[in-house]
């Protein structure tokens, strides 16, 4: 849909106030006073602003403005050791005291790294989920 400028005419008076009634800007033209003409933008649509939407294509177009994701072996590896405890997500997460969207999440790899859930997890389910030796125990038994 095209865009809409609508003129909009006002006349001040002494007292500061403004009148925008077409009787009372064509009094004013014919005694000569001064009629300011604003444009403004896409008046009367009742519309939200459609920056919104270009913002939104922009950050998934730009690399700038992009978000890391958990890696496809951190998400498999928490999902292979919950299991291999027979823990729910849910049990996982209220262990972490996290909720089990949580987990969903970066068992699913939609979620955006945080340090802290992740050492949460690593304590919890006892299994390294950073660096180079993912998968490997957490603390190595020493006798």
């Amino acid at each position: 849909m095209a865009e809409f400028d609508t003129e909009v005419k006002t006349i001040g008076s002494r007292w500061g106030r403004q009148s925008n009634t077409q009787q009372a800007i064509n009094s004013a033209l014919r005694q000569g006073k001064a009629v300011e003409t604003t444009k403004k933008f896409a008046a009367s649509q009742n519309k939200q602003s459609s920056a919104a939407k270009n913002t939104a294509k922009l950050d998934r177009e730009t690399e700038e403005l992009h978000h890391e994701h958990v890696t496809l072996s951190l998400s498999r590896q928490i999902q292979k050791s919950r299991q291999e405890k027979e823990w729910t997500q849910k049990e996982l997460a209220t262990k972490i005291n996290e909720k089990p969207q949580v987990i969903n999440d970066y068992e699913s790899g939609k979620a955006i790294p945080n340090q802290q859930v992740i050492s949460k997890l690593e304590r919890c389910l006892g299994v390294k989920l950073r660096g180079k030796d993912i998968g490997q125990p957490l603390h190595s038994k020493k006798k």
